[in-house]
């Protein structure tokens, strides 16, 4: 039987776990204290509601209202930031938006759209917290590179292989208003550092079969 201490914290994630559903709602601790005394009184079966089904409506609105206000203060962070570093000197700021600069010029090809790409990179939201991390997990990444946010096809094209460059995103060239939760926050301007490592060239299509011979 697991100890005491083991059961206190698997008993403990239990509640972390039930935690991610709330992220998108950006409680304050008082609206937490809430949420706790229904999930208590709804786990004691003493609910004073007696149809909570009926609030999924109104539920869902605040959700709304919620994560609309976190993505409209994400794209005003996001703004100053991005401007903050297209101002920086040696940058390259595209059509879309994204800035790049490069950290260290790579000496080896360029990859096109259809090809994978394999790297290491560290992904970070303006605020400086990491959300991803190839480097953390101690492995690099391979995908192809149509198959990922549009920032990333269109900045990791402009590098070399053994380059490394800051990637800065738009909203609008990653995951939008919508965000990737819990994360990623709707509205979020997203901030990479990538090394591109080597490119594998897209599996050509299969053959057409040959004709069979004439008898």
């Amino acid at each position: 039987a697991a100890s005491a201490a083991e059961q206190a914290k698997t008993l403990y994630a239990l509640g972390v776990l039930l935690s991610g559903p709330l992220e998108s709602f950006a409680l304050s601790p008082a609206e937490l204290d809430q949420v706790l005394v229904g999930v208590r009184d709804g786990v004691l079966k003493k609910s004073t509601i007696a149809n909570p089904e009926s609030y999924g409506p109104k539920v869902q609105e605040l959700q709304n209202t919620r994560m609309a206000a976190v993505a409209a203060k994400q794209k005003e962070l996001g703004k100053a930031y991005l401007a903050k570093a297209a101002a920086a000197p040696g940058v390259t700021r595209t059509p879309s938006g994204i800035v790049i600069s490069s950290l260290k010029a790579g000496t080896g090809a360029a990859p096109k759209a259809t090809d994978e790409v394999k790297v290491h990179y560290e992904g970070k939201l303006v605020d400086g917290t990491v959300f991803d991390s190839s480097i953390k997990r101690g492995e690099p990444a391979t995908f192809p590179l149509n198959g990922v946010i549009p920032c990333w096809t269109e900045a990791v094209q402009t590098m070399k292989v053994g380059g490394k460059s800051r990637i800065v995103c738009p909203p609008e060239t990653a995951y939008g208003e919508r965000g990737s939760p819990p994360r990623i926050a709707g509205g979020s301007t997203l901030v990479f550092e990538v090394v591109l490592l080597d490119i594998a060239k897209a599996p050509a299509a299969p053959a057409a079969p040959a004709a069979a011979p004439k008898p």
